[in-house]
């Protein structure tokens, strides 16, 4: 219902338009009239109509007086003039102030009726196209937001070049240019196993995901939410020192986070990378720095719930130290300081609680994760872990227990032997392979990962580690550079040369072919000459993406 306010000097006039409508009946609210503008004001601050019929002619402020006021003050007003006055200056004045409508007394009931219901028709358009602006304007925010996620995402995964990703992002008005980048993730999660499946986060842990979102807001920060119970932050600082800084904010959250028993925050640190293709890898990082953590909050849970809530810090082995020994120890000197190491565990009870297996469990699961950090390249990684928690689970005496720790070392050592081959004979195999293949518009990730048997996401973290560039980048720079030969010795067209390195879209080949090389095809065909290296422009816009060799 549009509620209505009458102004008019002449009371009879009043009375007359109150008493003969049936207002709610047609729709409409009476909210009460006024014998003059300066009355009215009040009244229209209080009862805010929709609809204000007002006189022109009368005392103290007449009724374009009051127009012009509403009309600045509150513009959804709508505005009928009622005159007995047939001046045309009268109602010029009052149409170039906006009223809507103006007309002439005597009026009778219907036709003023009339009037009401054409302006309330306007009104319900008006509110209709407002909302459909709205929701338009929203629409739009929630496709910017959606897009910039995915961008985002993308550059994250490693499935778009630095090129793509500095051209998209100035689509977005997304600054992603910076000096250093690092990458920060956090996974939210209840702790206990009936309840690890997201089916959706409790307000206590949306308070904390709320409050990790506060510490690492502004200009530096691109946050996109990766599942239901995962954030990612891409930190961007100009220097090392800003990053330190940030990077210490985030610990205290995962130090503090340690007090919540109900459910966990792990937060997993990536490296810190001077070249936007580097956050791939620090988002891989990042994302194996949050796994192991988890890891080990579940099993610390678990050994909490063995020993009915009481919680004690002293129960637990040193890892610090036991870590600090792997990385600087020899095996020569492993038997004494596992002897003494161990001594903590001599009163636990092995056969009559897990708390012992919680114990090395948790070791475990901090060498494992400090060996995943050190040498990133192992392969085997989750099947080692089970093996050795099959083996915790045997554990019955206290020299039992130095034995397994005895193995647990020496595991950390094969890994840190087998780290120096760094997987040369297998990215060469992946390198040969991509020169086979570039010219298939299907070819990917996973079917280089499939002809050296490994995942997708640990070839493409090898990949990036050792060559200084993620694949998409290196297959990209191969098929870009093969395009510069074809067009330097073929005639081929310009649409048949994308087809040939792998691209089935001829637009997109163009515009990426200008975007690494600086030069349209026509014009790199008119130049004369191969050159083996990008336009020095090209290459300091996209410092890192691509060099020939």
């Amino acid at each position: 219902m549009k509620k209505v306010l009458l102004v008019d000097d002449e009371i009879l006039i009043r009375e007359t338009i109150r008493d003969t409508i049936q207002w709610e009946q047609e729709g409409f609210i009476y909210c009460g009239d006024a014998s003059d503008g300066e009355v009215a004001l009040p009244m229209i601050e209080q009862y805010q109509p929709d609809i204000l019929i007002t006189d022109i002619k009368m005392p103290f402020m007449d009724g374009l007086e009051l127009s012009s006021f509403v009309r600045r003050n509150s513009p959804d007003i709508k505005i009928v003039i009622l005159s007995g006055h047939g001046d045309f200056e009268y109602a010029r004045t009052a149409l170039r102030l906006g009223v809507e409508e103006y007309c002439t007394k005597p009026i009778s009931s219907a036709d003023l009726l009339q009037t009401l219901r054409q302006v309330s028709d306007k009104i319900d358009a008006a509110r209709l196209e407002k909302l459909e602006i709205e929701q338009l304007k929203l629409e739009e925010k929630k496709q910017t937001g959606l897009s910039q996620s995915k961008l985002l995402n993308d550059l994250c995964s490693g499935f778009i070049t630095t090129s793509e990703a500095v051209h998209l992002s100035s689509k977005l008005n997304l600054n992603l240019l910076s000096r250093y980048y690092v990458v920060v993730t956090a996974d939210f999660r209840k702790l206990a196993p009936s309840d690890s499946a997201p089916d959706g986060i409790s307000e206590d842990m949306k308070q904390a995901e709320h409050l990790l979102n506060l510490k690492l807001e502004g200009n530096n920060h691109l946050v996109f939410k990766r599942s239901k119970t995962e954030c990612v932050w891409i930190l961007k600082y100009e220097s090392q020192e800003q990053i330190k800084q940030a990077l210490e904010t985030v610990q205290q959250v995962q130090n503090q986070s340690m007090e919540h028993l109900s459910y966990s925050i792990s937060v997993g640190i990536g490296s810190v990378q001077d070249r936007m293709q580097g956050i791939h890898v620090s988002f891989l990082e990042a994302m194996e720095d949050m796994h192991w953590r988890r890891l080990s909050r579940q099993n610390r849970h678990a050994m909490l719930e063995s020993r009915n809530g009481s919680f004690e810090q002293s129960l637990f082995l040193d890892r610090a130290k036991f870590v600090e020994f792997l990385k600087i120890g020899s095996p020569a000197h492993a038997d004494t300081f596992i002897h003494s190491f161990a001594s903590t565990l001599q009163h636990t009870e092995w056969h009559s609680s897990l708390i012992g297996y919680y114990i090395l469990n948790d070791l475990t699961l901090e060498v494992f994760r400090s060996a995943r950090d050190s040498y990133p390249n192992i392969a085997n990684f989750d099947m080692t872990l089970q093996e050795l928690q099959k083996t915790i689970e045997l554990i019955r005496t206290l020299d039992e227990s130095r034995t397994y720790l005895i193995r647990l070392a020496e595991q950390y050592w094969q890994w840190r032997s087998e780290a120096s081959d760094k997987h040369g004979d297998m990215l060469i195999k992946v390198k040969k392979y991509i020169h086979e293949h570039y010219d298939k518009d299907y070819f990917s990730l996973q079917d280089a990962a499939d002809h050296v048997n490994l995942s997708s996401g640990h070839l493409s973290k090898v990949f990036s580690q050792e060559n200084g560039q993620t694949f998409i980048e290196y297959l990209t720079q191969t098929r870009i550079r093969k395009a510069m030969e074809l067009l330097q010795t073929t005639q081929a067209k310009s649409y048949e040369i994308a087809f040939l390195v792998g691209y089935n879209d001829a637009h997109y080949f163009s515009n990426l072919f200008k975007r690494v090389t600086g030069m349209t095809t026509r014009e790199f065909r008119k130049s004369g000459q191969l050159s083996k290296d990008l336009p020095a422009s090209e290459r300091e816009e996209h410092k890192g993406f691509v060099s020939y060799s």
